[in-house]
């Protein structure tokens, strides 16, 4: 069945209005985990494989239905969920606050670049694991559609910055551009960014050149 002429002209206004509009939106990120296929498998058995629970709004990535403890050397968190798919390593994402619970110094880092962090022990239904990296705090960043990026003149890897609104309007510096092919446009806040500016999932926010 041909889509009708009403829907193309929706989504034609959708995708025009996403390429002029300086904002975006909002997904705030609690604390996850993305596991490699050879961790997964020390933690929940052989062969295992992870179950779907919620897409997200990046394409082809998803919230699982497996949770897992996290234990640094001042303490743990418990139902820390893993989101799929398998990645090539195991990177733990947590929050500045979840940290100093932890009682350990992550860094702020782009997503995959995970030289110099620190590990911890994860433990899942049918084992534990001691990694010894791969614990950051993702740094804020905004997904950007190349298409878009074109347009607007962006790069991968460019620096912008944000503005909240609301009561606790925020202005966030130090924004990454994350140009890719198969992304949705979308900006990445941790809870304690979330929670300082009131942003919430679906709120949108201002981009701002440096």
């Amino acid at each position: 069945m041909k889509p009708c002429k009403k829907t193309l002209e929706l989504v034609l206004k959708e995708v025009l209005s996403d390429i002029i509009s300086d904002e975006v939106v909002v997904g705030v990120s609690n604390r996850h985990l993305h596991i490699s296929q050879n961790d997964l498998e020390k933690i929940f058995g052989p062969d295992y494989k992870l179950t779907k629970m919620k897409e997200l709004r990046q394409p082809g990535h998803y919230a699982a239905n497996e949770t897992v403890t996290i234990i640094g050397p001042k303490g743990k968190m418990d139902k820390i969920r893993i989101l799929g798919p398998v990645r090539k390593e195991t990177q733990v994402e947590i929050s500045m606050s979840d940290a100093f619970k932890l009682g350990i110094k992550a860094p702020v880092k782009e997503s995959g670049k995970l030289e110099g962090t620190p590990g911890l022990t994860i433990v899942g239904p049918k084992g534990t694991l001691k990694t010894d990296k791969g614990v950051i705090v993702a740094g804020r960043h905004i997904h950007m559609p190349k298409f878009i990026a074109d347009i607007k003149g962006y790069k991968d890897g460019d620096m912008v910055s944000v503005e909240t609104s609301g009561e606790r309007k925020a202005l966030f510096h130090n924004v990454l551009i994350r140009v890719g092919s198969n992304v949705v446009k979308e900006i990445h806040l941790d809870m304690d960014e979330a929670n300082a500016s009131g942003a919430s999932n679906g709120d949108f926010v201002k981009i701002i050149r440096d």
